[in-house]
């Protein structure tokens, strides 16, 4: 029981904390403004671990350029704290008699990185219809179109309007939601290759 309260702790920690440099990432991404709640509690979050990793990437040649577009030290700085969280969850099994090999904690750490992003970005799609339709006037509403509209804009050419809906945020709902099941079904074959 006390393995499963902590386990939770650390998980629930992780999650904010990496999810906050993920979504700083993104925002930087989408080219959306940090001058706002959001944006504050996203740099309270993860400055201190982006920061000092921006510092040091950038006195190794290349190493500070973007993964992708995205911001390079934000999504490391996710990957680490995921990381740690697997180190974390190792060292607890280890307790429970419930070790895998070590060298795959990098591994899981990878994949829960991935959970996060795709969950973050199925979050940040249900917040945006939330607000579309109880407040969409608010700074709020605002921000999440600044990050979710680049998502909707490819469906959007594709799935016409139904007489007023726009049905491309349920269109992407689904495929964030198939894209997490394919990714979980390719971290269990990962996971069973490296039990072998």
């Amino acid at each position: 029981m006390l393995y499963q309260i902590i386990s939770y702790v650390l998980e629930t920690v992780a999650a904010v904390v990496a999810g906050a440099c993920l979504l700083r990432a993104f925002m930087q991404y989408c080219r959306a403004p940090f001058s706002n709640p959001i944006g504050e509690m996203v740099f309270a979050l993860s400055n201190w671990l982006v920061l000092p990793l921006r510092k040091t990437m950038g006195q190794i040649k290349g190493a500070g350029k973007g993964l992708g577009g995205l911001d390079g030290p934000s999504v490391i700085a996710a990957y680490l704290i995921e990381l740690a969280h697997a180190v974390l969850l190792w060292v607890l099994a280890g307790a429970n008699h419930q070790l895998a090999p070590l060298g795959d904690v990098p591994v899981f750490a990878l994949f829960a990185l991935g959970r996060l992003a795709l969950s973050g970005l199925t979050g940040l799609v249900m917040f945006y219809v939330i607000l579309s339709w109880l407040n969409p006037a608010s700074q709020a509403f605002g921000l999440l179109s600044r990050l979710v509209e680049p998502l909707l804009e490819p469906i959007r050419r594709v799935v016409p309007l139904f007489g007023q809906i726009d049905l491309s945020p349920f269109v992407v709902f689904v495929l964030l939601n198939i894209a997490s099941m394919v990714w979980a079904g390719l971290q269990n074959a990962v996971v069973q290759a490296l039990s072998l």
